[in-house]
């Protein structure tokens, strides 16, 4: 029994160690993102966007007449309208978000628009850190047997600790039997190592052992507080050139659930929480990152739907902290879980169990016939959470909006205490947790 299972609303349920939210959207199913074509590495290309765009002149005197004529004319409008207002109003617009700050040409939080000029820095500021992963399957001898049968796929990662930390895709990685990894500097290392997957997520750890200097890192932001409609970069090795790219679009949905295979239609996972964008994603952006309009990642982008035009899903890079800052602080993975099964709550679950809330996520089975969805010695059991509780915050997030216990329960690390908020015979509850080890 673990955290975070939920079960299809069918008639005929049965226990899975994944979320399946079905209820939320018709299931997808969706082509995970990386490519088995790998050209040869191309040479390391500085940043497009690291010089500013050239003028040329054509010496066109008339040309320059004008321009002083247009200067003069427009000064003098510019001091009229000055004389209009009164004393030293400032004239420049606000951001769409009051509380948001200026930072290098665009606004930082999750639902204002691009700047002009914003795509281009955002670019400068995540790429650096946002690296080409090489995983390589069979004997690493160089027999012409050995290389006859070894294959290669290319996937993404992106550093998130500047002595070698790497997040990516589980599946990215699948089989690896060795790993290299190059960045968009065209610096190649080949000392790497899988430190830990996730056990409830497509999200796999990696570390860079070779270094002698430290690396650029990405900003990991906050999928919690995301909105539908605002946009987004997707960043990548698309299509295996070992070269990032960028595509731009917006958020066009949260909390979906997907079911995630190869191109053969093998290997299926069932997603559940995913963002969902169309942002265009392509073979070998899997494991990139997503980028919100302040730089920050907000998810791990890793499929598009086959059945559909144009729309990718990530995972919320909040579900994926706790295991981090665990590996980080302890050099131990581990994760975060209550120790119970639950089925989320809609109007529709709410009305057919005659439940007093109409989101959160009902502790229990869909018929019951599995007994107790608590395990009586986990976490959840200690603290005093029962069966046909009703769970809806945790901490003072609400469970539904920002995602389901599971992805809410992976930001904090084992050990760690949380208040859950939960309803019981219709009164509200708080009850504190100490997390236990997946």
């Amino acid at each position: 029994m673990e955290s975070g299972n939920s079960f299809t609303s069918s008639n005929n349920p049965t226990p899975s160690s994944t979320s399946n939210e079905s209820w939320r959207n018709s299931s997808y199913v969706v082509n995970r993102q990386t490519s088995q074509t790998t050209p040869p590495p191309a040479a390391a290309n500085a940043n497009p966007y690291a010089n500013p765009p050239r003028t040329r002149g054509n010496g066109n005197a008339g040309a320059i007449i004008v321009a002083v004529f247009a200067l003069i004319i427009g000064g003098l409008g510019l001091f009229l309208a000055l004389s209009s207002r009164s004393g030293g109003e400032s004239t420049t617009p606000t951001a769409s978000n009051p509380s948001s700050a200026s930072n290098s040409g665009y606004y930082s939080g999750n639902a204002v628009e691009f700047e002009q000029t914003s795509i281009a820095n955002i670019v400068q500021k995540v790429t650096p850190a946002v690296v080409s992963i090489i995983s390589s399957t069979g004997s690493n001898s160089n027999s012409l047997w050995s290389k006859l049968n070894s294959t290669q796929s290319a996937g993404t990662g992106m550093i998130v600790t500047k002595d070698g930390y790497v997040m990516t895709n589980k599946h990215v990685i699948s089989g690896a039997t060795h790993i290299e990894i190059i960045t968009d500097a065209g610096d190649t290392y080949k000392d790497v190592e899988i430190v830990a997957e996730d056990p409830l997520n497509d999200v796999a750890y990696l570390k860079i052992n070779d270094l002698n200097e430290d690396l650029p890192t990405v900003t990991l932001g906050d999928s919690k507080t995301v909105a539908v409609g605002q946009p987004l970069l997707a960043i990548g090795n698309a299509l295996g050139a070992y070269q990032n790219t960028v595509t731009q679009g917006i958020l066009s949905g949260t909390g979906r659930t997907i079911n995630a295979g190869d191109s053969n239609g093998q290997n299926v996972e069932s997603l559940s929480d995913m963002l969902q964008t169309d942002a265009a994603i392509n073979p070998g952006n899997s494991g990139g990152p997503l980028v919100n309009a302040a730089g920050d990642v907000i998810g791990i982008n890793t499929a598009v739907s086959e059945d559909a035009n144009g729309l990718g899903f990530a995972i919320p890079i909040s579900a994926t902290k706790g295991m981090l800052q665990s590996i980080i602080d302890t050099g131990s993975a581990k994760r975060a879980y209550l120790g119970l099964s639950y089925i989320t709550v809609t109007p529709e679950v709410a009305k057919t169990n005659n439940l007093s809330v109409n989101y959160g996520a009902y502790v229990g089975y869909e018929n019951g016939s599995y007994g107790s969805a608590v395990k009586s010695d986990g976490p959840a059991g200690k603290a005093g959470i029962r069966d046909g509780d009703i769970l809806t915050k945790v901490g003072d997030v609400e469970i539904g909006k920002a995602g389901s216990v599971a992805t809410l329960i992976g930001e904090y690390k084992v050990g760690d205490t949380v208040e859950i908020t939960l309803v019981r015979d219709g009164k509200e509850k708080v009850v504190t947790v100490t997390l236990g080890s997946l």
